[in-house]
């Protein structure tokens, strides 16, 4: 089984290094750079290497519209996405190989180095309106040609969540993902311990956009963004009172949670609608062919 492997950046040229640096080590049979629009000589670093196959400029700054421009370009029967973020640790590509010949999709754990010690994630599933939803990390996934294909790649209506609206997509098609622990990457935690500001209006509108794409109008839509409404509001509400954010930050938060949620719902809908097919993809890989500005194809 060859493996592609596609890896989406904007402005990340010294950790892109890094991980390609890692890549390089484990030899996976092709490896996609797919920038844009970095201004920070990204270009000009991958062009420079002899283990990055295939360069793929873009002018958009969605990571969707990125992992479906790699899949135009890529020619391995599994196809792998990576953050720039991350290194791959010795048998990430053989682990891809292993395990993706009985499953759908593939992911493995994410170490995360700490102060204190490691940390790692582990498996998440959830049952909805009768359907088994694994989620897996869209910086650390393989899919099999067909799979992908089937779902016509990710949905470039989502700035962000598109890869939890793909594994919504995959139970729907009746796909199943492993894990696999030797598909393991690493990353240092951010300078900032980790602690970044969240666009609330684009979190709930993806959020929203997901669920009513994926399962119409149920009750179980308002009731899950609900669910996470009121927990995040609880979270800001202890750092009020920790002196860690003010109260107008609260209400600002609230008002972007809501005109969030209402938007994607609706363009959930109008989603729904617009792709009837199991796949639930308006704005998929096939939708386009423009995608790309500039390759750089060493093939």
């Amino acid at each position: 089984m060859d493996v592609s492997v596609v890896v989406p950046t904007l402005n990340e040229r010294d950790r892109l290094e890094g991980c390609l640096d890692a890549l390089s080590a484990d030899a996976p049979d092709e490896v996609i750079v797919v920038n844009g629009p970095s201004t920070d000589g990204t270009s000009g670093m991958v062009r420079d290497r002899d283990d990055v196959d295939v360069l793929v400029e873009i002018d958009g700054r969605n990571v969707n519209t990125s992992r479906n421009a790699g899949l135009d370009r890529a020619r391995g029967d599994a196809i792998a996405y990576l953050v720039p973020t991350v290194r791959v640790e010795d048998g990430w590509a053989d682990a891809i190989r292993g395990t993706l010949a009985d499953a759908g999709v593939v992911t493995g754990p994410t170490h995360e180095e700490l102060r204190a010690g490691v940390a790692t994630d582990s498996v998440e599933t959830r049952a909805i309106r009768g359907r088994s939803v694994t989620y897996f990390n869209g910086g650390n996934a393989a899919f099999s040609r067909e799979v992908l294909e089937d779902l016509d790649g990710f949905d470039e209506n989502l700035e962000t969540g598109g890869a939890r609206d793909a594994a919504h997509r995959v139970a729907g098609l009746g796909y199943g993902v492993a894990w696999a622990s030797e598909m393991c990457v690493s990353r240092e935690t951010a300078t900032d311990g980790g602690r970044t500001e969240r666009d609330w209006r684009k979190r709930y509108h993806s959020l929203a956009y997901r669920l009513a794409k994926n399962y119409g109008l149920h009750p179980t839509v308002p009731f899950r963004t609900g669910r996470h409404a009121v927990a995040d509001a609880a979270a800001t509400l202890r750092d009020v009172a920790g002196g860690e954010a003010r109260p107008t930050t609260w209400l600002g938060n609230g008002r972007d949670v809501l005109l969030g949620a209402t938007r994607g719902y609706a363009d959930g809908i109008r989603a729904r609608y617009a792709d009837r097919s199991p796949r639930r993809n308006p704005r998929g890989w096939s939708n386009r062919t423009d995608r790309a500005v500039a390759v750089y194809d060493k093939r």
